[in-house]
């Protein structure tokens, strides 16, 4: 059993140049406490006590979150934890729990003002223990808040990217098949014999059609009736493949006074063989734009993601418009307000100049409060989201607002505590409102939240050049 001394003491690192003197009064005015293995130490609403020093054994500290436990961090021998000189925690927010038979050595609460006064290197030494819990885990948390934000853009990001990637190899492989060569084909063409007026007069027809105005996306009723008279007009011009070569038309706008045109310089033998291959020729194109507008939504998405993360600058702030991170965040988050059949608007005020600002961070700001309300408004299967910035003289202000239920007026006080979720376990960590309010503070803000039934809007403002 481990007997606890002044050298005991200055083993550890936090106390190792704490006078012996002061130590030996730590040690005599507190009191050796031995718990069982599962013993509840602390929980939500109770008294911080302490400092506790662990001797033997080791501590788990924990919360309740939804249907499920979340762990923080376990201590063992040499750790001191509790209440700490100058701490305004004053009251627990978690469950302290004792794993083995833990032994502990406790310096009553109450004396801690006496200690303070007495003695400053002792004091001093504990609350070098206290800033430096507070900052590793603040930086623990706020790195857990971005993986799961992170988790929560790259599943979206993962079906976005999906679509594009599939219509490319779907299209590469068919243009594959679709350009070999048929010798029947290649016969038919090299048979063809035609005067150069007719070759211009088919040229210039065929043109004329491909660079016509586009006159707009046809509903499927009228693509389908213009689809059967370009049958029709096939099959009585005895054409082959009137099925297959009638879709390609209608893709690329001919319509049936295009065909009379191009039959008019076209010798009848020669009819079926030409539109034949002018229909190759337009799958083969339509297919080349598809592969194009694939990979260019593709190319938008890699560089969405390497704007939103700023992963391509410093760490310092930076002037940047702040609408290129809104709109990135909602490329990011794209899959989501499809899936949730969720309307954008986007209110911006365009005239706003450039904020100085750690852009990367902001970022983390627009996806925790967009993925929140997308999240609210999820289970009515529909909703507006609402994004609106303007300016208010030396700041500027960015809206989030959603129609979704609204946050119960009970609980509208505590969305920025630490660990306060109303998602289940493994949806949240509870700390994403609470890093939405330091990363705003970072930047001289605030930000506030009115809700109501039908509407809840987040607001934040901060300085232009911050």
């Amino acid at each position: 059993m481990q007997e606890v001394t002044v050298s005991w003491l200055k083993s550890l690192e936090a106390l190792e140049h704490v006078p012996d003197d002061q130590l030996q009064w730590l040690i005599d005015h507190s009191e050796y406490n031995t718990f069982e293995d599962g013993t509840m130490l602390n929980e939500p609403g109770k008294p911080m006590t302490g400092p506790h020093i662990i001797v033997e054994g080791s501590m788990r500290f924990y919360m309740l979150q939804s249907r499920g436990r979340r762990d923080f961090v376990a201590v063992g021998p040499g750790n001191i934890t509790g209440y700490l000189p100058f701490s305004r925690g004053l009251v627990s927010k978690g469950f302290a729990e004792a794993i083995g038979e833990l032994r502990v050595l406790s310096f009553p609460t109450e004396r801690i003002t006496e200690m303070i006064k007495n003695h400053f290197e002792l004091t001093q030494a504990l609350v070098h223990i206290m800033t430096n819990r507070v900052r590793d885990f603040t930086a623990l948390q706020q790195q857990n808040e971005k993986m799961m934000a992170l988790g929560k853009l790259s599943a979206g990001l993962a079906h976005e990217l999906n679509n594009p990637a599939s219509a490319i190899v779907r299209d590469s492989t068919s243009l594959s098949k679709h350009l070999q060569l048929v010798p029947e084909a290649i016969k038919g063409m090299f048979a063809i014999k035609m005067d150069s007026d007719q070759v211009d007069g088919v040229t210039n027809e065929m043109f004329k059609v491909l660079t016509a105005k586009d006159e707009g996306r046809l509903s499927l009723k009228q693509r389908t009736h213009r689809e059967d008279e370009i049958g029709e007009w096939l099959d009585e011009n005895e054409i082959e493949n009137s099925y297959e070569i009638a879709e390609s038309f209608v893709d690329f706008n001919f319509k049936v006074e295009n065909l009379d045109a191009l039959k008019s310089y076209i010798p009848k033998q020669f009819l079926s063989t030409i539109f034949n291959w002018m229909s190759n020729k337009l799958v083969a194109e339509k297919m080349i734009q598809d592969i194009q507008e694939s990979s260019k939504r593709i190319a938008e998405l890699v560089s969405s993601v390497k704007t939103f993360t700023h992963m391509d600058r410093g760490q310092d702030k930076q002037y940047a418009d702040i609408h290129i991170g809104i709109t990135n965040t909602l490329t990011m988050l794209g899959y989501k307000i499809r899936k949730g059949n969720i309307t954008v608007v986007e209110d911006f005020d365009r005239t706003l100049p450039e904020v100085k600002a750690l852009i990367g961070e902001l970022n983390q700001v627009w996806t925790n409060l967009i993925d929140n309300a997308l999240d609210a408004m999820q289970p009515a299967g529909k909703g507006i989201l609402t994004i609106k910035t303007r300016r208010d003289r030396e700041f500027v202000e960015v809206f989030i607002i959603d129609d979704g239920p609204g946050i119960p007026e009970d609980i509208q006080s505590q969305i920025f505590d630490p660990f306060f979720t109303t998602k289940e376990m493994g949806k949240g960590t509870g700390m994403g409102l609470e890093v939405v309010q330091r990363i705003v503070k970072q930047h001289r803000g605030s930000i506030k939240v009115k809700s109501t039934p039908g509407c809840t809007v987040f607001s934040v403002c901060f300085l232009i050049d911050g």
